[in-house]
């Protein structure tokens, strides 16, 4: 199992990255046998399909920054309460709640997400 302070280090660092449209440290930090559930989806995504998930956000949003409500860790990873707050490309504002569980392999890389949010906040950034 991953050090707590490994744990944290993952968490701050995937978000980081995120925030800054680093797709590569994303991309780095996912094992290659990664199962990532988002609500809306009927099943796990694997690294492709999460990884291009990860693209089109980026893809289609300028500015994006993570208001981190909570935090906790456990033996294996983390369970975050977050508003992700994003300016689209095309002008719209999004300030979606989310709760994500992120679990992480020996090697501190993320092996499953659940991320839990209702998919309708992101209507914004879809027209």
């Amino acid at each position: 199992m991953p050090a707590p302070d490994a744990v944290v280090k993952a968490a701050d660092l995937l978000f980081a990255a995120i925030e800054r449209g680093d797709e590569a440290t994303v991309e780095q930090m996912f094992d290659d046998g990664i199962a990532v559930w988002r609500a809306g989806s009927r099943r796990d995504d694997e690294k492709t399909r999460a990884l291009r998930v990860i693209h089109w956000f980026i893809d289609v949003t300028e500015k994006r920054h993570y208001e981190i409500l909570d935090r906790q860790l456990f033996t294996d990873g983390f369970v975050q309460q977050h508003i992700l707050h994003a300016t689209g490309r095309n002008g719209g504002l999004i300030a979606l709640r989310v709760c994500i569980v992120i679990k992480l392999n020996a090697d501190a890389l993320i092996s499953r997400i659940d991320e839990y949010f209702d998919p309708a906040g992101m209507a914004p950034l879809l027209s």
